[in-house]
C-alpha cells in the first residue's frame, strides 16, 4: 500500500501542481504503543506493494525487525494458510509480549501465537483479544461534560436580578415582595448601561456604561446575481482606522450601601471587557489593550475598598503584539489554577517569551529567555509546574525559522531541548509521555524519524529516513533554501529558490517573486513536500522565489518592528538585497526581469513595489489588494500602522502614490470581497487615472476574496509572459 496525499489548500496558496506520495516511502511513521511502555511497532510500507514491520524494544533502545519475514513466510505456508512473500506478509491485529518474545496476529481470518526468535506457530482456538486493544472505554456518563451558562443577571445567591431601565441599572428582589431599587442615575440614550456583573458574595456588581461606537458601513454592488433581475446593494457593518469605538466606562456598585463609584481605570474603547473575580470573590480583573497597541495592562479591582492597581503594565513606543490567542497554544495572559500567578507572553526584552507573574506583588519573572522565539505553548502541567512549548531560532546554525520543542520549569531552571536534527519538526508521544518520535525536515531535505526520550531528550534510537528515490527519479527536484543579509548586513533573510524542472544554467530567466508580508506570521514555507511547488508558474520558463523580509514576525522584535507605521517598507530593502547576492552567484537569475505577485496585504505590497522600487521591480499582478490602510479592517491596521491615524497612512497608501507608477501593473479584484472592500482597488484605479497612468484592471462579478478564478489566474500568466518573456497571449476567443 502507497501512501496517498493530497493537499489543496497547499495547492492553492502555494501554486504548485497537486503531486500523490506515491512514488514516496516512509514519510510518516504511524507507532503501536504498548500499554505497559515496553516497545512500539509500525509497519514500514515498500516498493512494489512490499512492507515490513519492524519493533521497538523502548526499554533497550533496539530496532530491529519484528521477526524473519521470510521465515515466517515459509511456515504460514507450511500451515495450509496460503503462499505469500516475506515481503508481502498480510499480517492483522498484530501484537507483541516481549517477555515471552511472542507475537500474536491474524492471517486469513486464523489466529496464530508466533515464537520471534524461531517464527513457530501455535494455532489459536479463539481469537486473542490484542494486547493495546482492552483498553477499558469510558462510559458516555464517565465523558459527559456538563457545561451551563451562569446567569450574570441573577445574583449568585438568587435573592436579586439585575436589570436595565431606561439606560439605567436596577436590582429586583428575586422573592414575592418584588422590591426594586435603582442603583444608577447617570444613564441615557447616549450612555446607557450594560452587562451587569454580580460579585460571589452578591453584595456587590459590576456594570458598563457603554457609549456607542460609529456604525460605519461599506457597501458592495452585486451586479451580476444569480437568476437576473437588477443589481443588489450589500451593506455591512465595517470598522475602519480612527473609526470611533464603542466606550466601556466601569461602574461598581455596593448594594449594602447604596453606593456607585467610578473607578479611575480609564475608558474601555478596544474589545469587549471580560472580567474575572479572585477566587474569593473580592477582587475583578480585566485586560485593558490601550487604542494603539502601545500600552497593555491586567487591572485589578478591590471591591471592598473600591482600591485598584494595575498587576501587568507593560508600554513600548511601537506596538505591543496583542493577537496571541489564535496564532499561540494559549493567550497572552493565562491564569493558572487559584489565581494567584499568570503566564504572561510578551516580546518586552527583545523575543517573545514566557513570564511567570505573581498576582499580589506583581513581580514578573522570565521563564525563558534568550535570543530565540516562543512559537507555541502545547501544554501547562501546573502539578510539576512544567511547561511544554515549541520555539525557533535557538540552535544558531539553522534557519531560525525551524520549530523545535521544549520543556521548562516554571522558575526557568531544567530547561531541556525534546528536539534536535537540522529542521522544521512535529513529534507525537507515547501514551505515557516517556518517549516521543521526532519527525523532521527541511523543504530541500525529505522527513527524518527519531525515538527520543522525554526525560532529557536524549536520542533513543534512529528510526527511518524518507525513501525518495522514486520521485528523484521521475524528475522531481527540490527548491534550493538561501540566506542573504539584510539591510543591517547583519541579518540573515531566508527565502527559497524554485527552477523549472528542464533547468538549463546556460540560459537566463526572469524572476517572479510570490509576494506576502503581513506582519501577523512568516510565510516561506520549511516543511518538506513531494508536491512541485510552483511548477505552474516555473513551467513556464520563470524561477519563482519566496522570502521573509524584515517587518514580518517569529524573529526578534527589532526584526518585527521595521514595519510599525510603515506597512509600505514590507520588507523591500532586505528582498532586494536577497535577489541581488542570489544573482552574485547565479548568473542564470535574471533580475533586470523582475516580476511579483500577491493578494490581499499582498496584494498592496506587490503593488507598492512598483510605485516605491521601480528601479527593480518591473511587473506586478495584485489581487484583492488593501491599497490604502485607512480603507481596511481597523483591528488588524492599527496594531501595525498604530493610533490615531497620521501621515503614516498616506505615506503607505498606494492610492496616494498612484502618480510613482513606472512598471506594469494588473489589478484583479472581486465585487463582493467581504474582506477587503472592493472600492481600494477602484479608488486606486481612480487615481492611477488622474494620474495619467497605464494599466491593467479585472472586476470579477460576483467574486470574492481571491485572485479572480480560473480566469483571473490565466489572465496573470499571461501577464507575466507577456511582459517579462516577450509573448503575446493567443486569441482565446477563436473557436477551435
Amino acid at each position: 500500500m502507497r501512501i496517498q496525499s493530497v493537499c489543496a489548500i497547499a495547492t492553492l496558496v502555494l501554486g504548485f501542481l497537486p503531486v500523490t506520495y506515491a512514488n514516496v516511502y516512509k514519510a510518516r511513521i504511524n507507532p503501536n504503543w504498548s500499554p505497559d511502555g515496553s516497545y512500539m511497532w509500525y509497519r514500514n510500507n515498500l516498493p512494489e506493494g512490499e512492507r515490513e514491520f519492524i519493533l521497538i524494544d523502548l526499554q533497550k533502545g533496539l530496532r530491529e525487525r519484528a521477526f524473519d519475514h521470510d521465515k515466517l513466510a515459509a511456515i504460514l505456508q507450511e500451515e495450509g494458510v496460503g503462499k505469500y512473500t516475506g515481503a508481502k506478509l498480510p499480517l492483522e491485529n498484530l501484537s507483541f509480549d516481549l517477555k515471552k518474545q511472542t507475537a500474536t496476529f491474524r492471517v486469513n481470518g486464523k489466529w496464530f501465537l508466533c515464537d520471534l526468535e524461531t517464527c513457530q506457530l501455535e494455532k489459536l482456538e479463539q481469537p486473542a483479544i490484542p494486547l493495546g486493544a482492552n483498553k477499558k472505554e469510558d462510559s458516555k456518563e464517565d465523558t459527559k461534560k456538563k457545561s451551563y451558562r451562569v446567569s450574570r443577571d441573577l445574583s449568585p445567591d438568587k435573592k436579586w436580578r439585575a436589570y436595565i431601565r431606561d439606560h439605567n441599572l436596577w436590582v429586583r428582589a428575586n422573592t414575592d415582595d418584588s422590591r426594586e431599587i435603582q442603583l444608577s442615575s447617570d444613564g441615557g440614550e447616549s450612555k446607557s448601561y450594560h452587562q451587569p456583573f454580580w460579585s460571589p458574595n452578591s453584595k456587590n456588581l459590576i456594570a458598563f456604561r457603554v457609549q456607542a461606537g460609529d456604525a460605519r458601513e461599506v457597501h458592495m454592488v452585486q451586479s451580476s446575481p444569480k437568476g437576473g433581475g437588477r443589481a443588489k446593494l450589500q451593506t455591512r457593518r465595517y470598522p475602519l482606522p480612527g473609526d470611533k469605538f464603542t466606550a466601556h466606562e466601569l461602574n461598581w456598585f455596593d448594594l449594602d450601601k447604596g453606593t456607585q463609584s467610578k473607578p479611575d481605570v480609564g475608558i474601555i474603547d478596544f474589545r469587549s471587557p471580560r472580567l474575572r473575580w479572585s477566587a474569593d470573590g473580592r477582587m475583578i480583573r480585566y485586560e485593558k489593550v490601550d487604542r494603539g497597541h502601545q500600552r497593555f495592562r491586567v487591572i485589578e479591582i478591590d471591591t471592598f475598598t473600591g482600591i485598584h492597581r494595575n498587576i501587568i503594565d507593560e508600554k513600548t513606543d511601537t506596538f505591543i503584539w496583542t493577537e496571541h490567542a489564535l496564532r499561540l497554544g494559549m493567550p497572552k495572559v493565562n491564569w493558572l489554577s487559584g489565581h494567584r500567578e499568570i503566564l504572561y507572553l510578551s516580546e518586552k526584552d527583545g523575543h517573545r517569551h514566557i513570564y511567570l507573574v505573581d498576582v499580589d506583588s506583581g513581580t514578573m519573572n522570565p521563564v525563558t529567555r534568550g535570543d530565540f522565539v516562543v512559537r507555541n505553548i502545547d501544554l501547562v502541567d501546573e502539578k510539576k509546574r512544567q511547561i511544554w512549548f515549541r520555539g525557533s531560532g535557538k540552535n544558531p546554525d539553522q534557519d531560525p525559522y525551524l520549530i523545535h520543542f521544549y520543556r521548562v520549569n516554571f522558575d526557568g531552571t531544567g530547561f531541556t531541548a525534546l528536539t534536535e536534527g537540522n529542521g522544521d519538526h512535529e513529534i507525537q508521544y507515547s501514551p505515557d509521555r516517556r518517549f516521543i518520535i521526532d519527525t523532521y525536515s527541511r523543504i530541500d531535505r525529505p522527513p527524518v524519524h527519531e525515538l527520543r526520550r522525554v526525560s532529557n531528550g536524549e536520542l533513543v534510537c534512529e528510526l527511518e529516513e524518507t525513501d525518495i528515490s522514486e520521485l528523484v527519479a521521475s524528475g522531481w527536484k527540490s527548491p534550493e533554501v538561501f540566506s542573504a543579509k539584510g539591510r543591517d548586513g547583519q541579518t540573515e533573510i531566508w527565502g527559497i529558490v524554485c527552477k523549472p524542472a528542464n533547468f538549463d544554467p546556460s540560459k537566463k530567466y526572469p524572476v517572479l517573486e510570490d509576494m506576502y508580508a503581513g506582519p501577523h506570521d512568516s510565510y516561506v514555507p520549511k516543511r518538506w513536500s513531494s508536491g512541485r511547488r510552483y511548477s505552474s508558474w516555473t513551467e513556464m520558463g520563470f524561477v519563482v522565489i519566496k522570502v521573509d523580509g524584515m517587518g514580518t514576525a517569529n524573529r526578534s522584535k527589532a526584526f518585527h518592528d521595521i514595519c510599525w507605521k510603515n506597512l509600505k517598507d514590507a520588507g523591500f530593502p532586505d528582498r532586494i538585497l536577497w535577489h541581488k547576492a542570489y544573482a552574485n552567484n547565479n548568473s542564470w537569475y535574471d533580475i533586470t526581469r523582475v516580476g511579483i505577485y500577491g493578494g490581499s496585504a499582498g496584494g498592496q505590497s506587490s503593488t507598492g513595489a512598483l510605485l516605491f522600487h521601480p528601479e527593480f521591480y518591473k511587473v506586478a499582478v495584485s489581487s484583492c489588494g488593501c491599497h490604502d490602510n485607512r480603507m481596511d479592517k481597523s483591528s488588524w491596521n492599527e496594531q501595525w500602522m498604530g493610533y490615531p491615524v497620521g501621515p503614516q497612512y498616506s505615506a503607505s497608501s498606494n492610492i496616494d502614490n498612484a502618480h510613482r507608477l513606472q512598471g506594469r501593473l494588473l489589478l484583479i479584484v472581486g465585487e463582493l470581497d467581504n474582506n477587503v472592500p472592493p472600492e481600494s482597488t477602484l479608488r486606486l484605479a481612480d487615481a492611477l487615472i488622474r494620474a495619467n497612468k497605464d494599466f491593467d484592471m479585472i472586476v470579477v462579478p460576483n467574486g470574492g476574496h481571491g485572485g479572480g478564478g480560473r480566469h483571473g489566474d490565466r489572465r496573470r500568466k499571461d501577464f507575466f509572459r507577456k511582459h517579462l518573456l516577450g509573448i503575446e497571449p493567443p486569441n482565446y476567443n477563436i473557436s477551435k
